[in-house]
């Protein structure tokens, strides 16, 4: 009896999810229009040991045809670096950002875009929607950085990390520019 209880259970279960999502667009297919438009994504860094060293966290707003920087993006205004929640820096290690060390840990990453220099913000609070919960009292490191223009359009926003002689640069690019972040591992 309790065989023919769980079995009629998975049974009902798998049936009601296939039957959601044919419901959806009426024509048998799954309806993934309602999927997050900014997707989240994850950049990790490791040494030449292959252990990891910082790890970012964020969300990949599009272009889509739109003006960026200075319009989308308000220059001078606190941006939480992508879509969605703030987006999240781990380091497994100590390590110099700027001419700030920051110890191993969890924390936010914001910037505030300019037209030609970002400042970079690591913020101690965590778990942060946009920048809405932003507090400035918060700070554990602000740097500015120069920015660049890049050679094409890119149409998502895209962090990557580039090693350099004793770290890497996170770079950030979103349009038709990008910044890099100087981290380095402290010794």
């Amino acid at each position: 009896m309790k065989k023919i209880v769980v079995i009629t259970a998975i049974i009902t279960a798998l049936a009601g999810f296939s039957d959601v999502s044919a419901q959806e667009t009426g024509n048998g297919n799954p309806n993934f229009s309602k999927l997050d438009v900014s997707p989240m994504d994850v950049v990790l860094f490791r040494n030449e040991n292959k252990e990891p060293v910082a790890r970012v966290l964020y969300s990949r707003p599009q272009k889509r045809d739109r003006e960026i920087f200075g319009t989308l993006v308000p220059y001078g205004e606190v941006w939480r670096t992508g879509a969605n929640e703030a987006t999240e820096l781990t380091l497994y290690n100590d390590m110099t950002v700027g001419d700030e060390t920051i110890t191993a840990g969890t924390y936010t990453l914001y910037t505030i875009p300019e037209e030609n220099e970002w400042t970079v913000i690591l913020n101690k609070s965590t778990n942060i929607w946009g920048a809405y919960d932003y507090h400035v009292e918060e700070d554990l490191a602000r740097i500015k950085v120069p920015v660049k223009r890049a050679s094409t359009s890119i149409e998502s926003l895209s962090m990557a990390f580039v090693p350099t002689e004793g770290g890497a640069n996170l770079q950030i690019g979103w349009d038709d520019r990008y910044v890099e972040v100087p981290f380095k591992t402290v010794k």
